[in-house]
């Protein structure tokens, strides 16, 4: 089976050129608004890898199959990945994918108009472990209903962040996402409605970054849950994003701690200690890779993977409607 040839756009999020080197389903033949030097060693030294300086440079290259979206404003990143599809390519995106609904709406409508794939990148949310196996716990009805969902995610401080939601997305978007992510795709149950705060509190610079944010909403299935992100991880605290996420049902808990380093299950009758955790989880490129093949699929439709991002999307206006 060949290989799906990918073009690099942008730098702004977790683009994949590590993920590129020797990988058995894609390779890397083109970047855009990309520094060579940031290509792992074997790529740079491959001289079939295209360097452009425009994302329309890039659509232009008839090899590139798919591609890969960091756009440098997070803002104009729904319209990148219009362009990308119409253009004959699939897109992997970085989240958020979109900051308005209206732009979600567009992205669903052009993959269905062009036939191109699109996917918005969330594997940390439910394929790394522990959070694999909690989803899996889940799925087999070990916890019985699904009744409540409490989660962290807090990450470092730092200069780079910038002031302009434009950018990234802002703190509720492109880190809440995250806690999103495990609320539906780990604890199983799609919210239904939210509500949220935001402060500027400690805030090191002049401008409007949002520090921390908490979040209320309900559940389709009449639970609730409850979120709070934030920019406080100390720099002393031993894993660069600080998440807990515990999901409670009517059979018993699961607990993920510490960013992940300690897990319990405990059921009615029985404390079952630390999950066993004897396989990794899947990655989400390698899963996307496989559908394009035809050898395997994702696990979620379009609509279900960014809903996250469209009920965060709801978040951040009532947040900024309150003040």
């Amino acid at each position: 089976m060949s290989k799906l040839l990918i073009g690099l756009y942008g730098t702004n999020g977790h683009q994949i050129q590590r993920m590129l080197v020797e990988h058995p389903a894609a390779g890397c033949v083109a970047t855009a608004a990309f520094p060579h030097s940031m290509l792992p060693e074997p790529l740079q030294q491959d001289p079939r890898i295209r360097s452009y300086e425009t994302l329309e440079e890039l659509l232009a290259d008839e090899e590139v199959q798919l591609v890969s979206l960091c756009s440098p404003r997070r803002v104009d990143q729904a319209g990148d990945a219009i362009r990308c599809m119409e253009a004959g390519k699939h897109v992997y995106a970085e989240k958020p994918a979109a900051l308005t609904e209206a732009d979600l709406d567009d992205i669903v409508a052009a993959s269905r108009r062009t036939g191109m794939c699109f996917h918005e990148m969330w594997t940390d949310s439910a394929l790394k472990q522990p959070y694999y196996a909690m989803r899996r716990l889940v799925q087999a009805g070990t916890l019985g209903t699904v009744v409540q969902v409490l989660v962290q995610k807090s990450y470092p401080m730092h200069d780079r962040r910038p002031q302009d939601e434009d950018i990234d997305g802002g703190l509720i978007l492109q880190v809440g996402v995250h806690a999103l992510r495990f609320v539906e795709f780990t604890g199983g149950v799609p919210v239904d409605d939210i509500w949220a705060i935001q402060t500027g509190l400690g805030n090191p610079r002049e401008g409007r970054l949002r520090v921390a944010a908490s979040m209320m909403m309900t559940l389709t299935n009449g639970g609730v849950a409850s979120v709070i992100c934030n920019y406080l991880n100390p720099p002393a605290f031993p894993t660069w994003g600080n998440e807990m996420v515990r999901i409670f049902g009517t059979e018993g808990f699961v607990e993920s701690t510490d960013g992940g380093t300690c897990t319990r299950l405990v059921l009615n009758g029985e404390d079952c200690g630390p999950l066993p955790i004897d396989e990794p989880g899947p990655r989400l490129l390698d899963l996307y890779l496989a559908e394009l093949q035809g050898t395997g699929t994702v696990p979620f439709s379009l609509e279900e993977e960014l809903h996250p991002t469209r009920v965060l999307i709801r978040a951040r206006a009532d947040a900024v409607s309150r003040g």
